[in-house]
């Protein structure tokens, strides 16, 4: 849909409205004023041909000019900017009825009702038809698209009209034909938009003429408008013609609005421009950006690639230097640009891209790619020179390295040959020992050792000064000489050293003839001088023994040792002989004789030394050992005597705690039989005490002979005195137990069989045959005597059977325990009847029946004990006795 179109359906019932008030004054004005016909007919033909002109063409005769419908058709085309169907180009009048249907078609396409205007009026030339039509056209195309704050066509025309005429305050628009008639309403809309075209201030209001005029030239020659008015017509009608005003107002709208849309479409093209001229300039910038990289690349890589040589050291350093300033100081500023380069051209291409416009391409030569290829160009360049300057400072370091080490290595070898000519050169064999000799030899040895590992250093030396004179090194001529001397010093110590070898091995051949005899005598004489030695400490040694055996022991081992003696004097002869050849030898020889021999600090002299004194040592040791056998005798018949006491003695002590143990457990007789029984065990074990003290007097011997063992028994004196007291102990317990029993049996009424029947239970929960239960045994024989308890009841029990808590249960314990189970069962009941007899039968006692009845301190016990009674028959002073009875035996009954 078009602009008109949707104009014209936005305010379609408005639209409508207007055409149908238009229709109906249009069939009233076919009546009415000529005068209006006439304003039309000017203003109609001047508006059409405004528009015509456009086409190259112009209307005389508004009811004559548009008959064949080709204008028509072509006015509709201009002001439309649509493009009707193809005219039809004959003169007859069924071609031109065509034509103007054709024009009415389109006009009614556009949304207008054409009431009672037909194809055949408008080619028969009817006027008043003719400008209906036309009025049709400028109210659709002129006026209907006008749109002013949500008022459109007439209405917004109108309120255009006063908004801008607002201002002026002789102007009161409130119409379109009256609130013209005196000019100044044109005047202020042209003022208004033009003030510079009419000096407004002039005007009055009383000279219409002058103001229509005004208005309507300046709206000619300024503003494109064509005089479409009369001012004579407009001043001399009472109310000028609505449509004819309302055409050419509108003509002052769009030339306005025309200028409003002008200025919109300068500002754009001015943005337009200045994106253009921003994109130019960010082009130029990049061009001379991208030229200045290019050129400073252009320069520098023939200075990297340049790769002359230095034979300095420092040169080079300097030229490594330069580098370091290009890549330190010169090259970042480089990569900033080349960076700033490429941001700069994405942001123009994003420029450009979001402006619609065609993508930039830089001048040849200039892309970035081609800079980014100078730049890699630049950074291989780069590298190889880094590279090339790197190898030379490597190259002249190694030659500096070179020679440097040669020097070091000859001055090295220099120091080490200093002063080894004189060494070799020397005598000192001539007047050296053997060992010497040896020494002498392990030291050639080393030399020689140290001579093959200096070779590698000289031929070292060689290599470098080859390698110098490779490289052509500048100090190559001192640097041969001086390797040429020690090549030669080198030669010459070889010689000398192979001399010195054969010197010393002739010297150590002989003198080693009498090293052998002398090594042969060291190694007799060590292990024989060694001998003697331990035979003189075996022989003065001071021993310790403690049996018999151990004397004969000692005895026999000194028989054996003295049979060895006449072997080892045959040894001794044949040493001393190897020592008399020695003496023969160097006398014959008058070989040099540096000190004595190296191998032993023993001499002939030492040996028939130590000799005679072994022989004088072994009969003090046969006396010795005779007098230690005789000790040994006496104390093996001190310890026979101990033994042959201690052996019945102990076995007769374990004997009678066995049978005391019996006694106490069986149940033959009564248990004062058994106390009987005790008591003659008692007497029996009493007398056997000098036994005992018999025994003590042996052991005192014993220990007085400092004997620690006795192999003729295993009881030691502690173990009788132990067993002694412990017999004692046993028997006056077992005595004391049975006399418990008796007095418990009395005191409870127990009668002997139920003792016995108490042993007979006790003895079989005794697992263990110690005379005690420990708690385990204990729960068993409770168990089997009916108890039913659990663990709290247990505990309570054994805290009275063992109220030490040594976790076992003696007789005495079991059967207190037993008879108070069996005694107890009515006793409190017992008390209290007891008491009630004493009370008179009363629930309560009195203190004084107490006092009376009871022995004193018993009385006051009760008395101090008993609570007041508080049943209903109570008196003062009233006594429980009842509760007492209960506490008395709840304290221990279990």
């Amino acid at each position: 849909m078009d602009h008109h179109q949707q104009q014209y359906h936005h305010h379609n019932d408005g639209g409508e409205n207007d055409y149908m008030q238009q229709e109906d004054d249009w069939d009233r004005d076919m009546l009415l004023d000529p005068a209006w016909e006439k304003q039309q007919r000017k203003t109609f033909t001047a508006w059409c041909n405004s528009h015509l002109r456009k086409a190259g063409t112009q209307i005389e005769n508004i009811e004559e000019d548009f008959r064949d419908g080709l204008k028509l058709m072509l006015l509709l085309e201009v002001i439309s900017g649509e493009r009707l169907a193809k005219p039809e180009r004959g003169k007859m009048r069924v071609h031109k009825i065509s034509n103007v249907n054709k024009a009415l078609d389109f006009i009614a396409s556009k949304g207008v009702k054409l009431v009672s205007i037909g194809a055949e009026e408008i080619v028969d030339g009817n006027a008043k038809m003719t400008l209906g039509m036309i009025w049709t056209i400028i109210l659709r195309f002129a006026i209907q698209d006008i749109s002013v704050e949500e008022t459109s066509a007439k209405e917004g025309l109108l309120l255009w009209c006063q908004r801008k005429t607002a201002p002026y305050k002789n102007v009161n628009i409130q119409n379109f034909h009256i609130s013209w008639k005196d000019g100044l309403g044109f005047c202020a809309l042209i003022h208004r938009h033009r003030p510079e075209l009419i000096d407004y201030g002039k005007l009055r209001k009383d000279d219409p003429m002058t103001n229509l005029n005004t208005a309507f030239d300046v709206a000619e020659k300024y503003l494109d408008i064509p005089k479409m008015l009369d001012a004579e017509d407009i001043v001399s009608t009472l109310r000028p013609d609505e449509k004819a005003i309302m055409t050419y107002v509108s003509c002052y709208y769009h030339a306005f609005s025309g200028k409003q849309k002008a200025e919109t479409a300068a500002n754009r093209i001015c943005k337009v421009l200045a994106v253009n001229q921003e994109n130019e300039q960010l082009m130029e910038d990049y061009e001379k950006l991208a030229s200045d990289l290019l050129e400073w690349i252009r320069r520098t890589i023939p200075w990297l690639e340049n790769r002359a040589p230095e034979n300095t050291m420092q040169a080079m350093q300097q030229k490594l230097e330069d580098f370091r300033d290009y890549r330190r100081l010169h090259k970042p500023p480089k990569v900033q640009e080349k960076c700033q380069l490429e941001i700069n051209f994405n942001t123009l291409q994003t420029k450009l891209r979001l402006s619609n416009r065609p993508a930039f391409m830089p001048s040849e030569g200039k892309m970035v790619s081609d800079i980014s290829n100078a730049w890699g160009s630049l950074e291989g360049a780069e590298k190889g020179y880094e590279e090339w300057l790197l190898n030379e400072i490597r190259r002249l370091e190694r030659l500096d390295h070179l020679a440097e080490k040669f020097r070091q290595k000859a001055a090295i070898h220099e120091a080490w040959t200093d002063g080894k000519e004189e060494m070799l050169q020397q005598k000192d064999y001539e007047t050296a020992s053997l060992s010497d000799i040896k020494a002498l030899l392990k030291k050639h040895e080393a030399f020689e050792s140290d001579l093959a590992a200096h070779q590698d250093r000289v031929e070292q030396i060689a290599a470098i000064a080859q390698e110098l004179n490779e490289l052509e090194y500048y100090d190559s001529p001192s640097v041969n000489a001086r390797c040429q001397r020690i090549c030669d010093q080198w030669d010459s110590l070889g010689v000398l050293t192979q001399k010195r070898s054969e010197a010393l091995q002739r010297t150590e051949k002989l003198l080693e003839t009498i090293d052998q005899l002398y090594l042969e005598f060291a190694k007799s004489a060590a292990p024989f001088n060694n001998w003697m030695e331990g035979a003189m400490e075996d022989l003065q040694d001071t021993f310790i023994v403690h049996t018999i055996e151990e004397i004969q022991g000692l005895s026999t081992a000194h028989e054996q040792f003295k049979a060895t003696l006449p072997e080892a004097d045959k040894e001794r002869q044949a040493i001393l002989g190897i020592h008399n050849e020695i003496a023969k030898i160097v006398q014959t020889y008058h070989v040099n004789m540096a000190g004595t021999n190296p191998y032993t600090t023993i001499n002939p002299q030492e040996i028939n030394a130590k000799w005679d004194k072994v022989r004088q040592l072994v009969p003090q040791r046969d006396q010795a050992l005779i007098e230690e056998h005789a000790r040994q005798q006496n104390n093996e018949r001190l310890r026979r005597q101990f033994a042959n006491q201690a052996n019945v003695i102990g076995p007769w002590i374990q004997t009678k705690m066995q049978e005391i143990g019996r006694i106490s457990i069986e149940m033959h007789g009564t248990l004062e039989d058994q106390l009987t029984h005790l008591r003659q065990y008692e007497k029996s074990i009493v007398n056997y005490k000098p036994k005992i003290d018999q025994l003590e007097g042996d052991h005192q011997l014993i220990q007085e002979a400092l004997i620690f063992d006795n192999k003729h028994t295993n009881y030691t004196m502690e173990h009788i005195r132990v067993g002694w007291e412990q017999l004692l102990t046993t028997i006056a317990r077992t005595i004391n137990e049975i006399e418990n029993q008796i007095l418990t049996r009395d005191a409870k009424g127990i009668s002997q069989d139920q003792m016995n029947e108490f042993r007979a239970s006790f003895n079989h929960f005794d697992r263990k045959k110690t005379g005690m239960m420990d708690a385990e045994d204990f729960r068993a024989c409770l168990i089997s005597m009916g108890y039913n308890m659990g663990e709290a009841e247990f505990a309570r029990i054994m805290s009275i059977v063992d109220p030490n808590r040594l976790g076992v249960v003696t007789f005495q314990a079991f059967i207190d325990f037993m008879s108070r189970e069996t005694a107890d069962t009515d006793t409190a009941d017992q008390v209290m009847a007891s008491f009630k007899v004493l009370a008179g039968d009363k629930n309560y006692i009195l203190a004084d029946e107490l006092r009376r009845e009871l022995p004193p301190d018993q009385a006051e016990y009760c008395i101090a004990r008993m609570t007041p009674y508080t049943g209903p028959d109570a008196v003062p002073g009233a006594l429980d006795y009842m509760s007492f009875s209960t506490a008395l035996y709840g304290e221990s009954d279990l």
